[in-house]
């Protein structure tokens, strides 16, 4: 898959979407794959959760929430694909990308 890299990219509110820092991008990652508190934020208010990681909460737009975060597996299983999306696109560019059974068919889709 290539993913060009970009100062951001538009949100379904047609606002431009920060790509992530490297290191902000790789805790969000490590926290959806081990931590059960920071996934129960993640779920409940993604803006909130990128947040307290260091991210500028006005640069990006979330487009909708999780309804079913995606298991710490299936995080592990793409995370260098789902970083690569996150420090190049942005990370609410691709809401879904979250979501259960489809991050990785998400991040493939373009």
């Amino acid at each position: 898959m290539a993913i060009k890299k970009t100062a951001g990219s538009k949100t379904t509110a047609g606002k431009k979407s920060a790509p992530l820092d490297p290191k902000v991008a790789d805790k969000l990652l490590d926290l959806l794959s081990t931590d059960n508190e920071f996934r129960r934020l993640f779920k409940k208010d993604p803006q909130a959760a990128v947040s307290r990681l260091g991210h500028d909460p006005s640069t990006s737009t979330v487009c909708a929430s999780v309804k079913t975060i995606a298991p710490k597996r299936e995080f592990a299983t793409v995370r260098e694909e789902l970083k690569t999306h996150l420090v190049t696109q942005g990370v609410f560019t691709v809401p879904h990308c979250f979501e259960a059974g489809k991050v990785a068919l998400n991040l493939r889709r373009k």
